[in-house]
């Protein structure tokens, strides 16, 4: 009786720990099957300039609620000299700003109350989140996930 009281709570913890990992994901996964991506032009990067003109498409559902792990670059929304607490975090250096944002399924948009910080804005991050597929919208893009980041890296140190 103690051996399977003990077996028991072994499989308990071993359970909790096993679905507080996160679920690695690269950008294609968040792109439902049926749905093609299109290339940003970067030969117009005058278009970035006359203002947002994303794509809005479609979410992978099954994603909503998940802790994630998931690669990027830091687009600031809020924050000071030291920390960014909003962003949007996107698969390519420039997007949103200096070139066409990408479709909105290919944005995040992340709050982050410890914040990242300032310096990472130019070099790749991972972020480890809840995400969502409740849709953002701001000045930069319309944005088809969120998420509440936990905890943030360097891309390298991941």
């Amino acid at each position: 009786m103690i051996k399977n009281a003990v077996l028991l709570i072994c499989f308990v913890i071993s359970t909790h720990l096993f679905a507080q990992q996160p679920v690695e994901l690269e950008w294609e996964n968040l792109v439902p099957n049926d749905f093609q991506i299109e290339a940003p032009n970067v030969e117009h990067i005058g278009q970035a300039m006359a203002g947002p003109q994303t794509i809005n498409a479609p979410v992978v559902k099954e994603l909503d609620g998940k802790l994630v792990k998931i690669p990027g670059f830091v687009v600031p929304l809020e924050g000071d000299e030291t920390s960014v607490t909003e962003f949007l975090l996107v698969p390519y250096f420039g997007a949103c700003t200096h070139v066409p944002p990408p479709p909105s399924n290919q944005i995040i948009h992340v709050t982050f109350k410890k914040g990242a910080p300032a310096e990472a804005l130019y070099d790749p991050i991972y972020l480890i989140g809840t995400l969502s597929t409740k849709e953002w919208k701001g000045e930069l893009a319309q944005v088809g996930y969120t998420m509440v980041a936990t905890a943030f890296a360097p891309y390298d140190d991941f």
